[in-house]
């Protein structure tokens, strides 16, 4: 029977100083006349329109998400969040994380958006080499990242997360090593590290650039490891490393099929419906203009149906089987609000291929599947 989950709110910021080649995100360019606080009133509008829908449960989680939300002024991202709390019930120990571009940041800056409410810091670093980074569209330096980290600490941030990129256009082995030694070296509490792949619709797509062989980036994957478990960090996640007690709140829900609003230009939302016993996808439309001169109306949506059985099961395991963890049979007929007997057929087929394993009652991906996760889907599909 399907249980509601935890609820998580995602607020989508859909600006950048200019677009990454391999970025695939709703983002676009900041024009010289961006209006901050009309996008903030938007949101606010667009979340009262959906803060009926969840009237009887609390977010315990937000995550501020774009594009580059660390080009809006601390003093907006302060209303935003007020504003969230008056609209919706929130945790007391709510997680709110910011995502931010080292070279957007400044010292105030960053003390500012503690004060707002911001608990937890995104960095966007991708790499510290130079050449890498403009290979890759980046408008910071290495310098830029660690002084925005510093600076960071300075402000109060206990709990920061730093995004590491490997495979990137002519890098070497040696090279990726070097990147995520310089990542632990400042010590943050969790790291994103994953593979640059290459998106449909984007500059690389049209344009490709000189990637390293498979067999590299799978020695990068490798390395980095054995590295980060040798430095404390503990691997929950395909791409996700944190220190104890340091795993994102806000994407563990994500990967657990729970619940959350989307809020802004293009953003999506996941809601369970324990009456009706079904699960609703809504999303927002993506471009910032409609979003603007429709938020707070039924015009806002771009989209809303109810997930047939074959969507829950293949949307359940593309997350679950994300997590090192796995899923039990319990979870599954809690999140998905079916019967067991769906998927066992299934399991039994990827455990005889050695891409599964149970442990006790979970089931989880084994080292195999891990590598060749879009193998072990495509079962379920």
């Amino acid at each position: 029977m399907l249980k509601t989950p935890p609820l998580s709110l995602y607020i989508h910021l859909p600006w950048c100083v200019q677009k990454c080649p391999y970025c695939d995100f709703n983002s676009y360019r900041r024009s010289d006349n961006l209006d901050f606080t009309a996008y903030v009133a938007a949101l606010l509008s667009d979340l009262r329109l959906e803060s009926p829908l969840v009237a009887d449960r609390k977010v315990e989680s937000i995550f501020i998400g774009g594009g580059t939300p660390s080009l809006f002024p601390p003093a907006e991202v302060r209303w935003l969040l007020q504003g969230v709390r008056d609209l919706i019930a929130c945790d007391s120990s709510m997680e709110v994380t910011l995502e931010a571009n080292p070279g957007t940041l400044e010292a105030g800056r960053l003390a500012a958006y503690r004060k707002a409410g911001v608990t937890r810091l995104s960095l966007g670093v991708q790499s510290f080499n130079a050449d890498a980074l403009q290979r890759i569209g980046r408008i910071h330096g290495p310098d830029e990242v660690v002084r925005a980290f510093s600076q960071a600490r300075s402000a109060g941030f206990g709990n920061i997360n730093l995004d590491l990129m490997f495979g990137l256009p002519c890098q070497t082995v040696e090279e990726a090593a070097r990147d995520l030694e310089n990542a632990i070296d400042l010590a943050p509490e969790h790291i994103s590290y994953y593979q640059l792949t290459i998106e449909p619709k984007t500059v690389f797509a049209t344009s490709p650039p000189p990637l390293p062989t498979e067999e590299c980036i799978w020695e990068m994957q490798q390395q980095g490891e054995v590295r980060l478990q040798a430095a404390g960090y503990w691997q929950y996640e395909v791409s996700a490393y944190a220190q104890a007690q340091y795993p994102c709140r806000h994407n563990l829900n994500y990967w657990n099929f729970g619940d959350y609003l989307g809020i802004g230009a293009g953003a999506h939302a996941k809601l369970s419906d324990e009456v009706r016993q079904c699960v609703w996808r809504r999303s927002r439309v993506a471009a910032p203009g409609a979003f603007l001169s429709a938020a707070g109306s039924d015009r806002v949506l771009a989209e809303k149906h109810k997930l047939g059985e074959a969507d829950l099961i293949i949307e359940f395991m593309m997350n679950l089987l994300r997590l090192n963890t796995g899923f039990s049979r319990q979870l599954f007929q809690e999140r998905t609000g079916l019967s067991y007997s769906k998927v066992e057929p299934l399991l039994s087929v990827a455990r005889q291929r050695g891409l599964l394993q149970q442990a006790g009652e979970q089931w989880q991906p084994t080292a195999m599947g891990r590598r060749y996760l879009n193998d072990l889907l495509t079962l379920f599909i």
